[in-house]
C-alpha cells in the first residue's frame, strides 16, 4: 500500500495551524524587545533522535595562501538554533511556501553558482 502524499506545503499557513492546534484558534503575541538581528550565507544542520541543530554564519576565504587545487572556505558560525522536529517541519513547510511565492513573483533562484545569469552579460 502506497504511503499517503504529505501535501502540507500545499496548504495555506492558517490550515495548518488550525491542524496543528486542534482546529482552535490561538491567538499569539510576539514579544520583540530582545531581538538581535544576524546575516548568514551559509548553514549547516545536525540532528539527534529528539532536536534538530541549524548553525547559520558567514563563509568566508580564511586568511594565508589558497591552495589553487583545493581551494578552502571557512564557514564561520555565529548563531545556533535549536528545533524539536515538529517545529522544524514547521518552519521547512513555512519556507517552502515562502520561497515559492517569491518565485512566483520574481523567477526560478538557481543554486548552481554556474548557471545563474550575470548582470549585464
Amino acid at each position: 500500500m502506497a504511503e499517503p502524499e504529505d501535501r502540507s506545503g500545499d496548504m495555506p499557513v492558517e490550515q495548518q495551524a488550525r491542524e496543528q492546534t486542534g482546529q482552535r484558534q490561538v491567538r499569539v503575541q510576539v514579544d520583540e524587545r530582545d531581538l538581535r538581528t544576524c546575516y548568514a550565507n551559509m548553514f549547516r544542520t545536525n540532528g539527534t533522535a529528539d532536536e534538530v541543530m541549524l548553525d547559520f554564519g558567514l563563509s568566508l576565504a580564511p586568511a594565508g595562501r589558497q591552495d589553487a587545487e583545493r581551494p578552502e572556505i571557512l564557514f564561520k558560525v555565529t548563531q545556533r538554533v535549536i528545533l524539536n522536529y515538529h517545529s522544524a517541519k514547521r518552519l521547512a513547510i513555512t519556507l517552502s511556501q515562502v520561497i515559492r511565492r517569491y518565485e512566483q513573483q520574481f523567477g526560478e533562484l538557481e543554486l548552481d553558482v554556474s548557471k545563474r545569469r550575470r548582470g549585464g552579460a
